[in-house]
């Protein structure tokens, strides 16, 4: 019996239990059943179960103060809660208060197989990161950094891959969101399938649903042949929607129906696809703050916001700024053939002290810079940008100096800073961004991936 997994059974129809217990009879679990709050609340006392699956309407009470009461005592039990039909407001509500999964009735033998898998492989991965937290990793995946902030990611991370769970993460732009999905995806049993990503806030919202689901020959003007979207590509994979609060709200009504069904329609057909898709979302917003003025669906909203990932600014990460700096100069000298291995201790100084509002990608831009624009073997304060000393964020790269005093930049350098300026006044809003322009969102979009 020891090497089996434990799990106790929280149901009141007798009908159900015996119906969930025969989905589980060939699996290696030692299942027990009660009937309400107070018998699970009497087994607890004397045993913890590895996995508690726990109805939330039962006769003597709301499964939600057992799931309180559980978190409140650190009890060490992974907890799936079972809810009707349409209450994906109280599953959002128990994945928040820290409940591991959630099943809508009704569901089938594979459903309820797959997330007690998915249990006790966070339970497993648990038992690892726990071992790991007593150590401080000096970077993961692609993450370099091993401040305290950064443990703390590092280790959500590692939890969160365990399961199928959507993952919000929540970060000041450039603090790598994409970085963490991708993260995400690489330590799950997706591994081996297909990381997709999809810029919701760089693409047109009138290609958005195509560029989701796809569309077939005909479906619109310029539609000369079918083809697949972001939903066909990551099947048996993951997909990252990036800046997810940016997209428009009837395409919002359509994505919370294909997160909820799995099924999806291409433009201009009638037939119905479905697929087995691990979602991650970003945005550099305040969620709730779209919610409450109406740009963001709530409905979406909790069903996408079931584990939160907060990333940490650059300067809140302590001496990373200076580990990445160093990495950055190491890898765009050798990339630039440059002879730069080190940062003097007054730029060191002048880095730990800038709060760098663009992040780790404004101190990518700044290094990359120097090393274009200079060759030394050590970055020095006269080599920082000019708007870098005056305490603005760095650009890619600086104009040549033609005179003393006058700067002259390239044509593209100056369309590039216009584009990206108008685009964060409008707060991440292509749409809005290309009207003040006076040009097409599309050629936003293209000018953004070229810069890639």
């Amino acid at each position: 019996m020891s090497n089996k997994t434990s799990l106790l059974m929280v149901e009141d129809s007798l009908s159900l239990a015996a119906i969930y217990m025969g989905y589980l009879r060939d699996e290696s679990i030692d299942v027990r059943h009660v009937a309400s709050l107070a018998d699970a609340v009497e087994y607890l006392q004397h045993t913890v179960p590895d996995i508690l699956l726990l109805d939330i309407e039962l006769p003597d009470g709301n499964g939600m103060e057992l799931l309180n009461e559980i978190m409140a005592q650190k009890i060490q039990t992974d907890v799936i809660v079972m809810t009707a039909h349409g209450s994906s407001d109280m599953a959002g509500q128990a994945i928040r208060t820290g409940a591991f999964d959630f099943l809508t009735k009704p569901f089938d033998a594979n459903r309820l197989q797959v997330t007690i898998a998915n249990a006790i492989e966070h339970s497993k991965l648990s038992k690892k990161v726990k071992t790991l937290s007593e150590l401080d990793r000096d970077g993961y995946c692609q993450f370099i950094g091993q401040s305290l902030p950064m443990q703390a990611v590092y280790r959500i991370i590692d939890s969160v891959a365990a399961s199928d769970a959507t993952a919000f993460i929540v970060g000041e732009s450039g603090t790598g969101k994409e970085l963490a999905a991708e993260a995400i995806h690489r330590q799950s049993k997706r591994a081996d399938s297909t990381f997709h990503a999809i810029n919701c806030g760089a693409i047109p919202a009138e290609l958005m649903e195509s560029e989701l689901f796809g569309h077939v020959k005909g479906a619109f003007t310029g539609a000369t042949a079918s083809r697949d979207g972001a939903a066909t590509i990551a099947d048996g994979g993951t997909l990252f929607l990036d800046e997810i609060c940016e997209m428009d709200l009837d395409l919002q009504k359509k994505l919370l129906r294909f997160i909820q069904s799995g099924e999806f329609q291409r433009v201009g057909s009638n037939k119905i696809e479905r697929v087995n898709i691990r979602f991650v979302c970003a945005t550099n917003k305040d969620p709730m703050t779209e919610v409450r003025e109406g740009r963001f669906r709530e409905d979406l909203y909790y069903r996408l916001h079931v584990i939160p990932l907060q990333l940490p600014p650059l300067r809140d990460r302590d001496d990373d700024v200076l580990v990445i700096a160093r990495r950055f100069l190491t890898d765009f000298a050798s990339a630039e053939n440059k002879s730069f291995s080190s940062i003097s201790p007054e730029v060191e100084r002048i880095f730990m002290a800038y709060q760098w509002p663009g992040n780790v990608r404004e101190l990518q831009n700044c290094i990359q810079n120097i090393v274009v624009l200079h060759d030394d073997e050590e970055v020095t304060a006269k080599m920082l940008p000019l708007q870098f000393r005056e305490g603005q964020p760095a650009p890619v790269a600086k104009g040549l100096q033609a005179e003393e005093g006058s700067v002259v930049e390239p044509l593209w350098i100056v369309e590039k800073r216009a584009i990206e300026q108008a685009i964060e006044q409008c707060d991440g809003n292509v749409n809005r961004a290309a009207g003040l322009l006076e040009v097409a969102p599309s050629t936003i979009y293209r000018k953004v991936q070229s810069w890639q």
